[in-house]
């Protein structure tokens, strides 16, 4: 569950992307997730865990110092015992933002949950740090986390697989390279089992900038798709077999692009550049 901010401070920001966004040519959500942590003086905690490449921390770190930022540092947290050590709770403490990479959104949880390690980041972001992850790290931030599934538009019972993740806030579930890799299916899936969350499914190259008070702006070159399940009148889930298709109605979609906006507590969306 999402830690409770402190008395007279906002939480920060949560920065879902959807994957492969753009590092080199024009990385504009990097550079927007560094502008809300303070720019170049930010420090920047870089957690790889939920990749098996060993280059993939040290990846990101090059690409945070390109963007000028003198303090990013990768933390090695293969292990539980390693989420657990001080060093690397000393580093979230004093840490501005903290960058989950993608790989495995499997091993983050099975490698983070319950340690020291998701606990302070839960209690760092109540009190005004800002929390990024890309694919795999963008499904883990929510209380409920999408651990796989199928491709597919047309829901059924079998098609995704669901699994606690960090916490940060419990009003979204998340999907990534949705658009690419065809998951609308699994998200509806999702939120038909429970219709209580807003689906938000991510393009590559694209981010959900979540504010302290639950707006929503989309960055980035893709779309980002909106999944509200709070009219919904009719669902076929508690009867379907598990290949059947599932009948959904009353189900709200908006398909947003950059300077998009959604209220996840009004449930209102609006195209960016509206006047």
């Amino acid at each position: 569950m999402p830690s409770r901010p402190p008395a007279g401070t906002r939480r920060g920001f949560i920065v879902p992307i959807g994957g492969a966004e753009n590092k080199l040519h024009n990385p504009e959500i990097l550079a927007r997730f560094l502008e809300i942590c303070g720019g170049d003086a930010a420090r920047i905690a870089i957690i790889p865990t939920a990749s098996e490449l060993e280059d993939t921390g040290p990846h990101y770190r090059r690409l945070f110092r390109k963007l000028g930022v003198r303090r990013a540092e990768v933390l090695p947290m293969a292990t539980r015992s390693e989420c657990n050590s001080r060093d690397n709770l000393e580093a979230i403490e004093q840490a501005d933002g903290i960058f989950l990479t993608g790989g495995n959104q499997l091993r983050l949880s099975t490698t983070l949950g319950g340690t020291e390690v998701a606990k302070l980041i839960r209690k760092r972001n109540a009190a005004g740090m800002h929390v990024a992850g890309t694919s795999a790290g963008a499904a883990f931030l929510p209380e409920h986390m999408i651990a796989g599934g199928y491709e597919g538009s047309t829901p059924t019972p079998d098609m995704v697989t669901l699994a606690p993740g960090l916490g940060l806030t419990n009003h979204v579930i998340i999907d990534q390279h949705f658009r690419q890799r065809d998951r609308l299916g699994r998200l509806l899936t999702a939120l038909a089992y429970n219709p209580f969350a807003v689906g938000v499914g991510l393009d590559e190259d694209t981010a959900a900038f979540i504010t302290p008070d639950n707006g929503l702006e989309v960055v980035g070159s893709g779309g980002l798709t909106i999944v509200d399940p709070s009219g919904i009148t009719y669902s076929s889930m508690d009867r379907a077999h598990r290949s059947d298709p599932v009948s959904l109605i009353g189900v709200r979609l908006h398909i947003l692009v950059s300077g998009g906006e959604f209220d996840i507590n009004s449930r209102e969306a609006h195209a960016g550049g509206e006047v």
